[in-house]
């Protein structure tokens, strides 16, 4: 073959391939998630009580944290979504989170590579968790559904083929960790001298993207909002990317911050702590509510006396809004926290065992024209309150 045939063979193939790959998105994340919610099972972070109105403004729920987080503590949040419309990926940082619940609930179980981090963080970890779902999970789950002789002699051989399963099913989220400060950062051994220039970065996404294979490749400022510095990352590392999403986290609370980086390249942003900053606003505004009325509050009058006492478009509800397509954060805001309030008006007869869940359920599905906020959401919202009660489980709400 001559140097031109050889050249123009080459030219047909890199054209084949640009537009086959215009056309073929074989990554299993959608390319239209552009906004995902990032929810902590941590006991300390709560959700809000409406949160399902909230999520209905987000594309995808990912669910992981790494302080205080439990096997129990993810399941009640995985429960918890079963009332909101977006899927949900569950991020776990240790192998105990990954349940036979969350494996069944999550549309995706998501793996962490930190590219910037400690080769522990990179390949240790996986293995680590490769190793709990072979021994422990997929292991007791055979046991549960095998006779005893029979398990004994087919664990050894299935488990590593039904590990293998999962696995080809997990989503791969190559990080770069930018925020030495961060517990993320502290986890995975990211110091100062590990923060990566935009050429840095370039070079780590080009690697999980082509060798690693990752679906997401995730810039993560967490808790800080990187500015400028974070959008030259993600202009370096954009173009680069012909299979991996390109993700953004990190102190989002505008609507321009989320423009800024959707601008510099970003396919999708993750929201997470100004979300759980709802709940925490909506228990100070309760303790302020009360006393501001006589007799029963309708969601006019609560609305009316938020406008009084409070700016809304400073709020945490208002700021999380404001970064996802809602039309009007300000006035959806407005309405979602006088609707809170109004709820646990509504519970605290309940709690102070003066009334039944079922009436309580009643009275919130009479007063609430939210169709985010369904019945059966309302009435288990109502019997989660009860002690031992068969609801949500209210230690993550701002209830009690």
């Amino acid at each position: 073959m001559t140097v031109s045939r050889w050249l123009h063979s080459v030219a047909e193939g890199l054209a084949s391939g640009v537009a086959q790959a215009g056309v073929l998105d074989a990554n299993p994340v959608p390319r239209s998630w552009r906004h995902v919610t990032k929810l902590d099972p941590e006991p300390a972070k709560r959700l809000p009580l409406c949160y399902p109105a909230y999520l209905a403004h987000t594309d995808a729920v990912s669910v992981g944290g790494s302080t205080g987080v439990t096997p129990t503590t993810t399941e009640d949040t995985f429960r918890l979504l079963e009332f909101a419309s977006p899927p949900a990926i569950h991020e776990p940082s240790a192998p105990t989170h990954v349940t036979d619940r969350t494996l069944s609930e999550s549309a995706f179980l998501a793996v962490p590579e930190v590219l910037n981090g400690t080769s522990e963080a990179l390949v240790g970890t996986l293995g680590e968790g490769i190793a709990a779902l072979r021994e422990d999970l997929i292991a007791a789950r055979l046991d549960r559904h095998l006779p005893g002789w029979l398990s004994g002699r087919l664990t050894p051989h299935v488990a590593p083929l039904l590990s293998a399963h999962v696995l080809n099913r997990a989503l791969f989220e190559a990080y770069i960790i930018q925020n030495p400060e961060s517990a993320a950062a502290r986890e995975a051994g990211v110091t100062a001298a590990d923060v990566l220039s935009p050429t840095e970065a370039r070079h780590r996404a080009l690697a999980a993207d082509a060798h690693l294979e990752s679906e997401v490749v995730y810039v993560e400022y967490s808790g800080t909002y990187g500015g400028e510095a974070a959008t030259e990352v993600i202009e370096a590392v954009a173009p680069e990317l012909n299979w991996a999403r390109l993700w953004y986290g990190g102190g989002l609370r505008t609507c321009e911050q989320v423009r800024a980086v959707r601008d510099a390249g970003a396919d999708a942003v993750v929201v997470g702590d100004v979300f759980h900053e709802i709940a925490e606003a909506e228990t100070d505004l309760y303790r302020r509510l009360e006393g501001a009325f006589d007799g029963e509050p309708t969601l006019d009058r609560i609305e009316t006396w938020l406008d009084d006492a409070v700016a809304v478009a400073d709020t945490a509800a208002a700021q999380y809004l404001s970064t996802t397509p809602v039309d009007a954060p300000v006035h959806r805001a407005r309405t979602l926290l006088a609707t809170s309030l109004l709820i646990r008006r509504t519970l605290d007869p309940v709690l102070a065992a003066d009334a039944s869940p079922a009436r309580a359920a009643r009275n919130l599905d009479a007063a609430i024209d939210d169709e985010s906020l369904s019945r059966s959401f309302l009435s288990a919202l109502a019997e989660g309150t009860q002690e031992n009660g068969s609801g949500l489980p209210v230690t993550h709400l701002p209830v009690r």
